[in-house]
């Protein structure tokens, strides 16, 4: 009879068991699914476009471009939406954007020095429904825009723009100027300027993750002040480790491309940048499930 009991024992701890590990796998592809989109071929970041990129295109050709490039996200660029613009043109333009599967993530760049244009830059994200300014100030302006944040739900993300500035050239030097301020101020950390500067942009993106708000993408052909944008592969920035870095620390804003070579036809060079980069994230995700899979099977042998 004792040895019955045990076995029933046994079995029933067995099914609890198998239960139990049902339940794990199912709650883990739950997650999975909820975080990262069957076929997703960007692993769950939301890479997308600046529309300064189509600076030279009116808004309704800028918004047929990135359909045609399959990304669905922007940061919008006075170019197409006029800083003077009225509430209802930027409510069209919102309205345009949710026709064409496009979301407004950021608008910018845009100058807040002060309070008068910080509110207008407020109004203005608010109108096209935008969670984000790119934005650029100036160290003394900062203690305005802490005091004005707290009143919008919107989201501040400083550029920064390398040595073609005096001030704010790399992220590391806006984030010792805002790490003490409001959460909601943040930065946009352009990754090619950031090694234009001298600094390594997948370091910074890890430094800054906590107030990290938006990422323009580029890549150059030197490091250093005279280095252009390239085709995405051509130049000399790491992509790898740049997307290992917003991966590494679940970026979960707008990282748009900010192509600005060939401004007469931009679409090419956006399209082969951003193949590159969908070819090093899946080569990343395939190199990810070779390394787990021994390792998984050790794991459930155990």
């Amino acid at each position: 009879m004792s040895d019955s009991i045990s076995r029933r024992r046994l079995l029933s701890t067995a099914a609890l068991a198998v239960g139990s590990l049902s339940l794990i796998d199912q709650s883990r592809s739950a997650a999975g699914a909820a975080n990262r989109p069957p076929g997703d071929p960007y692993r769950g970041l939301k890479i997308g476009v600046a529309t300064y990129t189509f600076r030279k295109f009116p808004a309704d050709e800028m918004i047929k471009f990135v359909k045609r490039s399959g990304m669905k996200y922007v940061s919008v660029k006075d170019f197409h939406l006029k800083l003077n613009s009225t509430p209802d043109e930027r409510k069209a333009l919102a309205e345009k954007l949710k026709a064409a599967g496009i979301a407004p993530l950021s608008c910018g760049v845009i100058a807040m020095n002060n309070e008068k244009n910080a509110q207008h830059a407020f109004e203005y994200a608010r109108d096209l429904g935008a969670p984000t300014i790119v934005c650029s100030t100036d160290p003394k302006a900062l203690p305005i825009l802490d005091k004005m944040v707290k009143d919008h739900d919107i989201r501040l993300a400083i550029h920064n723009h390398g040595p073609d500035t005096k001030i704010f050239q790399t992220p590391d030097e806006i984030f010792e100027h805002i790490k003490d301020l409001d959460p909601k101020i943040g930065l946009c950390i352009d990754i090619g300027h950031t090694l234009r500067a001298g600094t390594d942009p997948a370091a910074s993106i890890r430094k800054c993750a906590s107030r990290l708000h938006d990422i323009h993408l580029k890549d150059v052909s030197a490091a250093e002040k005279k280095g252009s944008c390239v085709e995405a592969g051509r130049g000399v920035l790491d992509f790898k480790a740049v997307l290992r870095a917003m991966l590494d620390v679940k970026f979960a804003h707008l990282a748009g491309w900010e192509y600005e070579k060939d401004a007469d036809d931009p679409l090419p060079g956006l399209q082969e940048s951003n193949g590159y980069v969908k070819g090093l994230l899946a080569g990343m995700e395939q190199a990810r499930q070779t390394e787990r899979g021994p390792a998984a099977e050790r794991a459930w042998a155990i």
